[in-house]
């Protein structure tokens, strides 16, 4: 299971590399042609875009962490790491919320320029339907390995999507003369950015301060109960190291049990949780009733 643990970061890895790769390239298609089509609100999404390239590293850095073996340092493993660098994403992408919203706010006191030429809408189109489908990816390949940096990575490409959605929006109402639908719909994707932000933040604190499911504990409760030989669960938690569950529980079993029987009750309930929970790692402390 540990392999394949690696494996699934490895691959997870592929998905932020994607993720670069998109933003190195849309950025820079962004700001030429935002220079020759005098598009101001291009140019920013362009540099909306390479501010993302140092989140999507950070959290590649944090797969490629997270993939080092347990040593002395850290016996359970770099595993939370990956959740770490989900933190350091939210941090960048709400300071370019921030950043979108104060703009906003100014250019509704600004009189407007001379409006941009229609190759600024059609680029920001092309580019939202490029990360558009880079989310798509990426958030199908995070749900499938339970890639939290991953997923992190996968919100952004699309809270990046929304702002080039909100460009186009701002230069098509420049050409018909509606010069607020720009800072309006400015306003609506900085928010946008900043709810994700905080949405990212929130489940990487949780975790990180080992928050955990409280109904995925039930039902691992539940499916323990369920097994022939344990009479009661005394006492069970969870915890998650980046994609991975460690549970610790206390089961009750039957006093008169010889040590290697209990032993067996007690492989078994590591087994279920394994094998029907996928949980990486369980210890299993058994207490005489």
């Amino acid at each position: 299971m540990e392999e394949q643990k690696y494996n699934d970061l490895k691959l997870g890895e592929r998905g932020v590399i994607i993720s670069i790769i998109a933003y190195i390239c849309l950025s820079s298609l962004k700001l030429f042609i935002g220079y020759v089509a005098n598009s101001e609100a291009l140019k920013a999404d362009g540099l909306n875009n390479a501010t993302d390239i140092i989140a999507s590293v950070a959290v590649l850095i944090g797969l490629k962490v997270s993939r080092i073996p347990a040593d002395k340092d850290h016996p359970y493993g770099h595993w939370k790491a990956e959740t770490v660098a989900s933190m350091v994403a939210s941090f960048i992408m709400v300071v370019v919320g921030i950043q979108v919203l104060y703009t906003a706010i100014l250019s509704v006191f600004e009189k407007s320029t001379q409006a941009p030429d229609l190759i600024s809408a059609w680029t920001g189109i092309f580019c939202a339907i490029v990360m558009y489908f880079v989310y798509r990816y990426n958030r199908d390949l995070s749900r499938k390995i339970k890639s939290q940096g991953l997923m992190a990575a996968a919100k952004d490409n699309l809270s990046d999507a929304w702002v080039s959605i909100g460009t186009v929006v701002g230069i098509i109402g420049s050409q018909f003369g509606l010069p607020w639908l720009d800072p309006l719909t400015a306003l609506i994707v900085g928010f946008l950015i900043c709810k994700t932000a905080w949405d990212i933040f929130r489940d990487a604190t949780h975790y990180l301060t080992d928050g955990y499911d409280i109904e995925k504990i039930q039902c691992y409760k539940e499916t323990v109960q369920s097994l022939y030989g344990v009479k009661g669960v005394k006492d069970i938690k969870a915890r998650s190291y980046g994609n991975n569950t460690v549970v610790d529980i206390v089961i009750l079993v039957n006093s008169d049990l010889g040590i290697r029987d209990a032993h067996d009750i007690s492989d078994r309930v590591e087994a279920v949780l394994k094998n029907d929970h996928e949980v990486y790692d369980v210890h299993v402390h058994v207490e005489p009733n």
